[in-house]
């Protein structure tokens, strides 16, 4: 189980970003090595033993979100229609009122895609610019993108409408590209 060990730091970073709360993290990263400790057996190796770790921890992360559900109040905008939902979008900052990208706004090339994602730099930059998200949008970025739960179950499980959540994670992108481009690319 040495390579279960090895594994805790990134464990408990995924979690900490996804959650938020350190205690939380550890809690859930706790319940991950009981469950891989207890169905190691039945591990078939059809996929990498540590994406079938992440995988539970990605579950036991779903489970805590969903207690935490019950306590927390969502307060996402849902007073705009969908066009209006839509409209908002194009005219923030980086978009000019014809919805194109302002000349200062546009995205700068990254490079090649296989090699940022080798790059730890970006990694860290990443991490970094996930936590300075607002949590609501963090949440439904975390959900859709590394959780990989469809747009439906996000709007089941937090309770927006379908609009409202491509509104989200279109926000969300927005401003981890941002963000990402001053921390990663500027230097």
């Amino acid at each position: 189980m040495d390579h279960l060990a090895a594994m805790r730091p990134r464990l408990v970073t995924f979690a900490r970003l996804q959650l938020r709360d350190a205690a939380a993290a550890e809690d859930v990263v706790q319940d991950t090595y009981v469950v891989a400790l207890e169905k190691h057996a039945s591990f078939e190796g059809r996929s990498a033993f540590e994406t079938w770790v992440f995988g539970i921890l990605k579950n036991k992360m779903l489970e805590r979100m969903r207690q935490q559900k019950r306590f927390a109040s969502w307060q996402f905008d849902d007073s705009l229609s969908q066009d209006d939902a839509l409209d908002a979008l194009f005219q923030e900052a980086p978009f000019q009122a014809s919805g194109r990208w302002q000349a200062a706004s546009r995205p700068q090339p990254w490079g090649e895609p296989d090699k940022v994602l080798e790059n730890r730099q970006f990694w860290q930059a990443l991490d970094a610019c996930m936590i300075a998200l607002p949590e609501n949008i963090a949440r439904v970025f975390t959900l859709r993108e590394f959780m990989g739960l469809s747009t439906q179950a996000i709007c089941k499980e937090i309770g927006v409408t379908e609009t409202n959540c491509w509104v989200i994670l279109h926000r969300a992108r927005l401003k981890l590209r941002q963000c990402i481009e001053k921390g990663w690319l500027a230097h």
